[in-house]
């Protein structure tokens, strides 16, 4: 079974980047929780659209677990304006996935979006970190549910 994920990017959440704060650090440990009964519950590849924050807490709880990891990248130019020290996580993690695919061949309005929606029509079911506010970690969700996916959600 097939579980791909969507999350808030560090802008959306109330720690920002702070990765040191100890909200950051509890919901990095109900992740790997998640992930951990996920594979219990018989998921044995995960999808991962590798987007700054809550994205790369998932990969790495995936991969912390030795389970596997597929990456779904919008554009090949997704992390130029990323911070260097994100850049360099997001490499680190890619060359630990099973599979790595390239949704558009360039940026494009919308090919974020279409990402989603190629993850969620891979996927059995739909994993989120999700406080409510409209964007696109929204729309993954509204998507899911209008392609009759189970959604399971860690409220912000």
């Amino acid at each position: 079974m097939v579980l791909a994920f969507t999350g808030h990017r560090p802008e959306k959440l109330p720690w920002g980047s702070d990765e040191t704060d100890v909200r950051c650090g509890a919901l990095k440990q109900q992740l790997l929780e998640a992930v951990r009964t996920a594979a219990g519950e018989g998921y044995d590849t995960f999808l991962c659209g590798m987007a700054r924050g809550c994205d790369l807490y998932f990969a790495e709880a995936v991969l912390s677990l030795g389970l596997r990891l597929e990456a779904y990248l919008p554009c090949p130019s997704q992390t130029r304006a990323w911070p260097e020290s994100d850049r360099a996580r997001q490499t680190g993690l890619l060359l630990s996935c099973a599979a790595v695919y390239m949704v558009e061949p360039e940026y494009s309005p919308g090919c974020m979006l279409r990402r989603n929606q190629k993850m969620v029509d891979a996927a059995d079911a739909l994993l989120t970190v999700y406080d409510g506010s409209p964007g696109g970690t929204g729309a993954a969700i509204d998507y899911a549910k209008r392609r009759g996916k189970p959604v399971a959600g860690l409220w912000l």
